[in-house]
């Protein structure tokens, strides 16, 4: 909800400064400068055709089952029940597994608690940090600020986001973290409202307010078959980043093993593009504005 500068969860405001987490990968090089520590918080008001994460989607811990070394036998689709229309394995799932291949998907942490697990590892992050990614980190905004006041001045504080919150939240963030991985997808509204399911106004105006407030930041774009790969596509969000000076930017191409990880939680993967066309990364394009590119 992009109306107040709360998060909502199923219509009710969040006010609890808990966080759920669904991973935390030590060791990271990928997430930021240096060796990191990435954190990964449940919770999206997006819903990317291609998102390669669909248990950061939802807020809640979930139950997911491992494919490998799965028989077939059904016990636990069979023990499952139907919830927001879907169907959801329950604990009766877990217990009826001969094999042990479900588990909790998520925990329940307080900012002090998480810190203090992420703070054991400093003397190794020398360089690095933290980074707080999802899922969207800004959909648990009390969490994550509490988080990263309490990080202030013991670690690098970084946020992987898609920039889409509320003007205020986005501010809060901006003002405690040191660094931000910015995503930006689709340039055209409709086409982000399409692929996303919302709308990318927001986006944009955190983006300029991101560019102007003089924190370092990387833009990092997703390089989806025929949907943000095509050159209309690539010429606008240059455009965009070279109104505000921006003269680097990181392209992740399509994971093809994206779907992978829908099974684990009863879900079907159908995109509405071809997955298994060839990425286009329009380096000319790219290069014609002046902006450097990383294939990551």
């Amino acid at each position: 909800d992009l109306s107040t500068g709360f998060c909502y969860i199923n219509d009710k405001e969040v006010t609890a400064v808990t966080g759920c987490v669904f991973s935390i990968e030590e060791f990271s090089v990928y997430d930021g400068p240096g060796i990191r520590t990435t954190v990964f918080l449940k919770g999206c008001p997006l819903r990317c055709s291609w998102c390669h994460n669909p248990e950061g989607q939802e807020r809640q811990i979930q139950i997911v089952r491992s494919p490998n070394g799965c028989t077939g036998c059904g016990l636990c689709e069979k023990y499952g029940e139907a919830a927001g229309g879907k169907m959801c394995f329950t604990a009766k799932s877990i217990e009826s597994c001969p094999r042990g291949l479900l588990r909790y998907c998520g925990k329940e942490y307080e900012p002090e608690e998480l810190c203090e697990k992420v703070l054991k590892n400093k003397t190794l992050l020398a360089g690095g940090g933290v980074t707080f990614s999802g899922g969207e980190p800004l959909y648990s905004s009390p969490f994550l600020c509490r988080c990263l006041d309490l990080l202030c001045s013991k670690l690098h504080r970084a946020v992987q986001t898609s920039g889409y919150a509320h003007e205020s939240v986005f501010r809060q963030v901006l003002d405690r973290a040191d660094y931000f991985l910015f995503d930006l997808k689709i340039y055209h509204d409709e086409k982000h409202k399409k692929y996303t399911g919302v709308s990318n106004e927001q986006i944009h105006k955190n983006f300029r307010a991101l560019a102007k407030s003089g924190k370092d930041f990387v833009v990092r774009i997703p390089l989806i078959p025929t949907v943000t790969d095509t050159a209309e596509n690539i010429r606008g969000l240059c455009g965009l980043m070279a109104e505000n000076g921006v003269k680097y930017a990181e392209l992740m191409p399509y994971n093809k093993m994206a779907g992978g990880k829908y099974k684990m939680l009863l879900r079907e993967y159908s995109p509405d593009f071809d997955g298994k066309a060839q990425v286009n990364f329009r380096r000319d394009i790219f290069e014609s504005l002046g902006i450097e590119t990383y294939i990551l």
